[in-house]
């Protein structure tokens, strides 16, 4: 019997509700001891970012980022893009950060055009600031995605502020400036 005839499973709605709240907590959970020092990122951010790529035309995009927890040692990572106007969906990534250390960090991300990347590197708390460098130590490409070779992010939180740049090496380009933004944390 399927699902829609059964009558002992609570309305889609409801499901929906259980499975995020599985996914991010609705009530105040406190972040696992391990990932206590990247309390600075938890939250929503948005704001706005400049692309520009050897083999591309520059742009100019809309950006959210999201980072939550589940009382787990990772931080959960949401990113979403828009062109600059808000007309149209742009990139978007999905995936988890993970504290190895006081100062080392591993980012495992999905790309929905078909790319894997798991990045690790250097985190830094001074001055009140936060600074992660990453680079990429392993990319998984499907059969239809692009060539990606290489990945760096820079990422730097400052109070409500959080800029990032990123490089990458694709298509038969070397390892190259594509993405920086500035985003402010939404209240």
């Amino acid at each position: 019997m399927s699902a829609r005839g059964r009558t002992d499973l609570p309305p889609p709605r409801a499901r929906r509700i259980k499975l995020s709240a599985v996914l991010e907590p609705q009530t105040a959970v406190a972040p696992h001891p391990d990932i206590a020092h990247l309390a600075p990122l938890l939250g929503t951010w948005r704001g706005r970012g400049h692309g520009e790529y050897p083999t591309i035309e520059p742009f100019e995009y809309l950006e959210e980022v999201h980072f939550g927890h589940v009382g787990r040692p990772f931080l959960t990572y949401r990113q979403r893009t828009r062109a600059a106007d808000g007309s149209r969906p742009m990139h978007s990534e999905t995936g988890y950060l993970r504290a190895v250390g006081p100062d080392r960090i591993e980012l495992i991300l999905a790309h929905p055009t078909g790319i894997t990347e798991i990045c690790e590197g250097s985190l830094v708390h001074e001055n009140g600031e936060l600074r992660m460098e990453l680079a990429s130590t392993s990319i998984g490409l499907s059969s239809t995605a692009k060539s990606v070779t290489a990945l760096g992010r820079t990422i730097t939180v400052a109070g409500d502020t959080l800029e990032y740049s990123l490089r990458m090496a694709a298509v038969e380009q070397p390892l190259a400036h594509h993405l920086a933004a500035t985003l402010q944390r939404e209240n």
